[in-house]
Order: C-alpha cells, then sequence, then structure tokens
C-alpha cells in the first residue's frame, strides 16, 4: 500500500518482523529506531488512514514490501523458472498461453536478471540473484487495477463516490495485495481483464460519436487487451464472451434503429470484426511466434510434443539429426504415442506393489528423455545378436511378430488377463524374464496403420499398432496418472478394444543402429501453424490433467465468495516469515451482500418499469444507471466465476480473484445508488447530501479498519501464530477454516 503508513505498519508488525539493523529492512520513509505497538487503537487507526490516505500512489508502498521475504514464495517456483527459461531460450511445456511468462522473463531481463536461479522449491532463498524487477512488474501492473476500476465505475456510474469507493474496496483488498507482489500470471491476467472492460465501457460512452477517432482508438485498444487477456491465460476467454455479448448487443440496438442505413450498418460490423476478433487473433498468434522463435533450444518441455516438433529444437536428439530411415532387427528404439502429452514408453526396476496384478517390472509412459525409455527390437523366436557383422541386416516390416527387450533391465515387454492398475477391463503390462528370456507372453505383433503385410516400417514416420499375441489386445496408454509408487507417471495398458485411437498408436523416434546409414530429419519439421495447433492440444489436454493429487490442498468454488478458507504462500512454524493469501473479510463479505441485495433491488426496480410505473425523473434515473451499468458488473462477476462449477480441473482461492473485482465494482455503483435513492428522500438537501456522505465514509472506515486488522496476512509477520495471545492475528480467525 501506500509508503506514508510506515509508522503504523512498522508498529503493527513488532511482534511479526525480526529485529532489523537502523536504516535496513524496511522502506527510507519507514525507518525508526524503534518499533512500538500501539496503544492507543483508536489514536492509532487514525494515523494509519491518515498516512494511507497521504500518498496518491498504491504502488509506492508496494515497493517497500517486494523484497520480503527474500524467497520463492507459493506459485514463483513456476513463473519464475519460466521467465528463465525464456531468458535462456529453453523450450518448456506450460498449460498457460506463453504471454505471461514472456512479460515476466522480459521484466527479469531488463532489470538485470540472468536467469541462472533454479527457481527449484519455495523457501528457497534468491540470495544475490535479482528478483525485485520481476515482483515489481507484478506489483506495478496490480497497482494499476485501482486506477482502471475507478475509471470503470466512473465511466458506467457517472458518480464521483461510486468510483472512490469501488477503488477504495481494491486498495484496501490483503488478497488483491497479496496476489499483486509476488511473480505471478494473475495480476498480469487481472490487468488485461480490466484494461479490456474499461476500453469497452469507454468505446460504449463515444457511442454518439461513431467512426470519430475516440471510437476507435477505444475499440481498437479493447482487441488488443482481450488479445493480451487471453494471451495469459485461457481464462481469459471469459472476459472475450463479455465483450461479445456487448458487441452483439450493440449491433441489435443499431439494427433496430431506423435511421441507420445499411451500409452504415455494414461499417459498423466490419470495424468490429476488424478490432474484435482479426486484431486479437492476430496479435495472439503473434505472441506464439515470438514463443516459438524465442525458445529454440531442447528443455524440460520436449517430451509433451511430437517427435516432428522437437527436431526444430536445438540440442533434441532429433534436431538436425541423421538417423536410419527403416527399422531393423537389433535397433534400439525409443517409442512415443501419438496421444499429446502420454510421452515415451518407459519402464524401471520397481515392481507393481501386493494387489496390483502381478508382482512384476513396471512399464509407464514418461514425458521427458530417460535412458528407461530405450527398448531393443528383436525377432520372436531367436536370442542371436542381430548387430553380429557376419549376419545381414534384417528389416523389421508390417505383420512381424517380435520382442521388445528393455535396455537397462534386460526384461521383456509383457502382457495377461491379470488387470491393469488402473483401468478396469484392461490388461496389465509389465517387464517380464531374464536376460531377454521369458516366454510367450513377451510376443507382439508390429502393425503399420492403413498398410500392407511386408511393408517396411519408417522411422518417425510410421504409425504403429502393437496386438499383443496371446491375449489379442493392443497395447496403449489410458493417459490416468499412477499413484505414488508409480513415481506418478502415466498408466500403459493393453486394451482389448481394437478400435483405432490415439492413445494406442505410436511411432519409433530414437533409432540406433550402427549397421544402417542415415537420413536427414530436415524434411520431418512442421510449419507453423501444425506447431500452433499442436501446443493448444497439448495445453487443453494438459489442464484437463490438472487433477488433485493425495492430500493436495484445494478449495471449491463455493468456498470463494464468502472468503471460506485461504492460500499459504509463505512460512508455517513461528520461526518462518509467513505471508497468506485471504481477502479483507469486510471487503468480500460487503461484496457478497451487494450481489444479494443488487439482485433483489434490481429485480424490483426492472418489474416496476415494466409495469409503466411512473418513476420520479431522479430516481428513474439512478434506477438507469443501477440495471445497466451494474448490470454489466454482474454479468461480468458471474461469467468469471460460474464456469469455474463445470470445471473438472483441480481449483485454488486465486481463481476467484478476477471476479471479485467485478464485485468491488458492483458494490461501488449499488451502495452509492442506495444512499442516493435514500438521500432522495428526505425533504432537506443539506441532510440528504449529508445522510449520503455519511453513508461512504461509514463503508470506507470499516474496510479500512479491517485492512488495518489484517494486513499482516500480505505484508508478512515472523513471530507467535494466531493461537497466541502476542500475535498481530491474535482473536482475528473469525472463521475456523482461516489456518493463518
Amino acid at each position: 500500500m501506500l509508503c506514508a503508513t510506515g509508522r503504523l505498519l512498522a508498529a503493527r508488525a513488532a511482534t511479526a518482523l525480526p529485529a532489523q539493523p537502523r536504516g535496513r529492512g524496511l522502506a527510507p520513509c519507514c525507518r525508526r529506531r524503534e518499533l512500538h505497538f500501539p496503544r492507543n487503537p483508536e489514536k492509532s487507526l487514525g494515523n494509519f488512514l491518515a498516512g494511507q490516505l497521504a500518498r496518491p500512489s498504491a504502488l509506492a508502498g508496494r515497493r517497500a514490501i517486494l523484497r520480503r521475504p527474500p524467497h520463492i514464495c507459493w506459485d514463483e517456483t513456476h513463473f519464475g523458472k519460466m521467465g528463465s527459461y525464456y531468458i535462456n531460450r529453453t523450450f518448456f511445456f506450460d498449460v498457460h498461453p506463453p504471454l505471461g511468462k514472456m512479460l515476466i522473463g522480459l521484466a527479469g531481463y531488463l532489470s538485470g536478471y540472468d536467469g541462472t536461479f533454479l527457481f527449484q522449491k519455495p523457501g528457497d532463498k534468491y540470495e544475490h540473484h535479482s528478483y525485485m524487477g520481476m515482483r515489481g512488474f507484478c506489483a506495478f501492473l496490480g497497482s494499476l487495477l485501482i486506477p482502471f476500476a475507478y475509471l470503470t465505475v466512473l465511466e458506467l456510474s457517472r458518480s464521483l463516490p461510486a468510483a472512490l469507493l469501488a477503488a477504495a474496496l481494491l486498495t484496501f483488498d490483503t488478497g488483491c495485495l497479496t496476489l499483486s507482489q509476488y511473480i505471478l500470471l494473475d495480476p498480469i491476467l487481472m490487468f488485461f481483464i480490466m484494461a479490456a472492460m474499461l476500453s469497452m465501457v469507454k468505446y460504449n460512452s463515444c457511442a454518439s460519436r461513431p467512426f470519430s477517432a475516440p471510437w476507435w482508438f477505444w475499440l481498437s485498444l479493447t482487441g488488443v487487451n482481450l488479445a493480451g487477456a487471453l494471451g495469459v491465460k485461457f481464462v481469459g476467454l471469459f472476459i472475450i464472451l463479455q465483450v461479445g455479448w456487448n458487441t452483439l448487443s450493440d449491433l441489435w440496438h443499431l439494427f433496430g434503429d431506423l435511421s441507420v442505413s445499411m451500409v452504415t450498418m455494414g461499417k459498423h460490423l466490419t470495424a468490429r470484426i476488424l478490432c474484435l476478433i482479426v486484431l486479437p487473433l492476430a496479435l495472439y498468434t503473434a505472441t506464439y511466434a515470438v514463443h516459438f522463435m524465442v525458445l529454440n533450444k531442447s528443455g524440460p518441455g520436449d517430451g509433451f510434443f511430437s517427435s516432428a516438433f522437437q527436431a526444430r529444437l536445438a540440442g533434441n536428439t532429433l534436431h538436425n539429426a541423421s538417423i536410419p530411415e527403416h527399422l531393423a532387427y537389433g535397433s534400439v528404439i525409443t517409442v512415443k504415442n501419438l496421444r499429446m502429452a502420454i510421452g515415451y514408453l518407459h519402464s524401471h526396476r520397481h515392481l507393481y506393489p501386493e494387489g496390483i496384478g502381478a508382482r512384476q517390472q513396471q512399464v509407464t509412459t514418461y514425458l521427458h528423455k530417460d535412458y528407461n525409455n530405450l527398448w531393443i527390437i528383436k525377432k520372436h523366436n531367436t536370442n542371436s545378436d542381430p548387430l553380429d557383422p557376419s549376419l545381414p541386416v534384417e528389416f523389421v516390416r508390417h505383420g512381424d511378430i517380435i520382442r521388445l527387450e528393455h535396455k537397462e533391465t534386460s526384461r521383456n515387454l509383457h502382457s495377461h488377463y491379470h488387470e491393469a492398475p488402473l483401468t478396469r477391463k484392461h490388461y496389465q503390462v509389465t517387464g517380464y524374464g531374464i536376460n531377454g528370456t521369458g516366454d510367450s507372453n513377451d510376443f507382439w505383433r508390429i502393425e503399420v496403420v492403413n498398410r500392407k503385410f511386408g511393408n517396411r516400417i519408417k522411422v518417425l514416420r510410421s504409425r504403429i499398432r502393437l496386438i499383443h499375441l496371446v491375449t489379442g489386445c493392443v497395447l496403449g496408454s489410458s493417459g490416468k496418472v499412477l499413484p505414488k509408487w508409480g513415481w506418478e507417471q502415466l498408466e500403459v495398458t493393453c486394451t482389448p478394444y481394437l478400435k483405432e485411437t490415439l492413445s494406442s498408436v505410436w511411432n519409433v523416434e530414437d533409432h540406433i543402429n550402427p549397421k544402417l546409414p542415415n537420413i536427414s530429419l530436415d524434411v520431418l519439421q512442421p510449419s507453423f501453424p501444425e506447431i500452433m495447433l499442436e501446443s493448444h492440444m497439448v495445453m487443453i489436454r494438459g489442464n484437463n490433467g490438472l487433477k488433485p493429487k493425495e492430500n493436495e490442498f484445494t478449495s471449491k468454488p463455493w468456498h470463494w465468495p464468502i472468503n471460506y478458507q485461504g492460500l499459504r504462500f509463505s512460512g508455517i512454524n513461528d520461526t518462518d516469515f509467513r505471508v497468506y493469501l485471504l481477502g479483507n473479510p469486510v471487503v468480500w463479505w460487503l461484496n457478497l451482500l451487494s450481489i444479494a441485495l443488487y439482485l433483489l433491488l434490481g429485480s424490483i426496480i426492472a418489474v416496476a418499469m415494466q409495469r409503466g410505473a411512473q418513476l420520479p425523473a431522479q430516481v428513474e434515473g439512478l434506477s438507469q444507471v443501477l440495471l445497466r451499468g451494474g448490470g454489466q458488473l454482474l454479468f461480468g462477476w458471474m461469467i468469471h466465476y460460474f464456469p469455474f462449477f463445470l470445471m473438472g480441473r483441480i481449483l485454488y482461492f486465486h481463481h476467484y480473484f478476477p471476479a471479485m473485482l467485478f464485485s468491488c465494482m458492483l458494490t461501488g455503483v449499488l451502495w452509492d445508488t442506495l444512499l442516493r435513492l435514500c438521500a432522495w428522500s428526505l425533504s432537506s438537501f443539506a441532510l440528504a447530501r449529508a445522510v449520503h456522505a455519511l453513508g461512504i465514509l461509514s463503508l470506507l472506515l470499516g474496510i479500512v479498519y479491517s485492512f488495518y486488522l489484517f494486513h499482516p496476512l500480505a505484508y508478512g509477520m515472523v513471530g507467535p501464530l494466531a493461537e497466541d495471545p502476542r500475535s498481530p492475528m491474535a482473536g482475528l480467525r473469525w472463521l475456523e477454516s482461516w489456518d493463518f
């Protein structure tokens, strides 16, 4: 928050912060010889509020706390690491589009970060590495949410008190403050969402001057911000839906205006197609072009993508590689599933646990390059070495009966009638045998999809299936994640259902055979549209695969509006620097009450107007503001909240914050309108103004006082836990589910 709050914040945090040498650890405006806990709470609150209002910039105070804690907090371990990947040009995979991570990497690069910090796990200290640029960038965008909310509400309501109240709700929310001060995608996403909303209401206000310079500017800027929101996270689709609905409503209104010619109507339609469809798509596509151009080195994301995709990455074994074209007996190979984000056929020395089929060696799929992905292809009926120089080369052909021997453990790929670990009615696949000697359950018929018997099998190009000779089942992967005993790799099964699906189709990727000539793989590199399509398929599958792990903390959508449970960002013990993501309770519960009141009041007003009730001019004007401006904000809240009830992926508390922005703005509009309606009923103009001002001031004081109580959660604290009377949070666990 504002740096001028230093005196009170320092006093409030006396039991929360470790002792600091004079002149260090606090912002210059916050240095004092001693830290004293305030003895007079009322006087302290007055000083606190005065300090908050003494500076115009919400960014100034955030700068003082960005350095704390000097270690990785929560998802900084992911997005900071991805910023490093951009600086090092190392390819990686993430379930979100690339824009947010690119901006984080750019902020780090411009601020002197060299991309060498590993970002291994929360709690790792940054030490000498420069992380302030990335945190500062996210804090800057988070600070802009406040003026965006102010301007949006001002445009919708034409009321300064409503705009100030909406801005205050965000300014004094501990949740928004916490989320905006770390290396995360959320402040970047919320920035583009709010910028798109502001641009939309601005171009709506220019409706009386169509095709003017301001009209074109705000319409184009809306398209730019839509591309930005979608380029950070796929939930940016929600603001696209809101702008789309607004556009359709606008066009429908124009279509019903008989004074607008069809030629002009065509111009309106064309302008919106260009600015709200073509421009965002072009910018979104350009984001991926930059993404693929920058990340041109092999990295941890290779295995999620096809062999052809990997061939374009420098350092990948397939880049500028030359390998034998046709598969031959004795070759050392890797076998990759063609379904997105399944990976390579893999085995390791660990056995299936008791009660999970036969207690034999595990066979899984694994997304990363590994020596345990290597297999040797052999004839089913002989143990002679095909690489013996005295023997001729014998190619593997469509329809051959083969045996796959795991190179590292010398066990054969095996199946039998035992049930698969996770998928019912599928058969278990194991590694079996000693030094390549097993039984008839190790035999597989190799088939090339849509090819004739006797055809040679081409590396990378041939789509193959492996049919188990004894049971008749087909080797595949269910895509299900195995428990910890399976190292959370993916299940491999043998399915008796012979219908061809991508999960049962494979290709040979790596191929080593010293007896064969090599060919170049340059001809296999995919085009940009193919790369972009594959990336989206992998991201969608990755999102769908984000399921809760055992004992992993998650939350449910109904928890979010009631501020039911927060999220621990840093620390757990009294010696740790603890940061806890929790919304300001007064702000969040006021927002929830406001939504309920809006639905009630809006319904009453809508019914009254529909029935032709004659309302006084001022009341009718306030009603129009409430229904139109408030309606847009309510729709924004709904479209950013309710879709999460339909999602099967893992969900966290921070997913609610875009919707929370709209509820804050709706609260500002609603309470200003309510107070104006109450004031209108009073005969005295002076008394009416006093009632309105007192109501707004009471709301502001409640919000600020609640922030004063709960701000240690956002700014961080060290010392006694909330159960201890000495803790700054003593007595503030208003809900048992708050585990700060």
